[in-house]
């Protein structure tokens, strides 16, 4: 299952940091002709995504704060069903299979690493006191 989950959150990191590094690089002219939101929404949704894919895998590489990357799949989840009913509403249920995939996957890994294979904390080992 850790397998599974880290090729899930690989994944998942590569497309949310592209997706959200295109949103954040364009020019909010050009975001705001794609999409019939504002531009100024779709840097959020931009910043939203490059973290949470920085928060898929960063807490597990580092072993610090593995909250995190339940917690970071879960909201990219919402960023998800945003884009999905955006997607029907704008162009149709075909073209929004895509984010409903994306969005599954990242449910997997917000249940994945909270309840089937949660990253374990590094023990820490006690340095013995001196004698006082």
């Amino acid at each position: 299952m850790t397998y599974a989950l880290w090729i899930a959150q690989i994944l998942l990191a590569l497309v949310f940091l592209f997706a959200g590094g295109v949103k954040l690089v364009l020019p909010i002219d050009e975001l705001a002709a794609q999409a019939p939101v504002p531009g100024w929404f779709l840097r959020f949704v931009g910043a939203a995504e490059v973290l949470g894919a920085l928060g898929l895998i960063l807490p597990g590489l580092l072993r610090m704060w593995p909250v995190l990357t339940p917690l970071a799949a879960a909201g990219l989840v919402v960023l998800m069903v945003g884009a999905v009913v955006t997607t029907v509403a704008t162009f149709g249920l075909v073209p929004a299979l895509f984010p409903l995939v994306v969005g599954l996957l990242a449910a997997f890994v917000a249940y994945g690493r909270w309840q089937l294979a949660p990253f374990r904390p590094v023990a820490r080992q006690s340095r013995p006191r001196p004698a006082g």
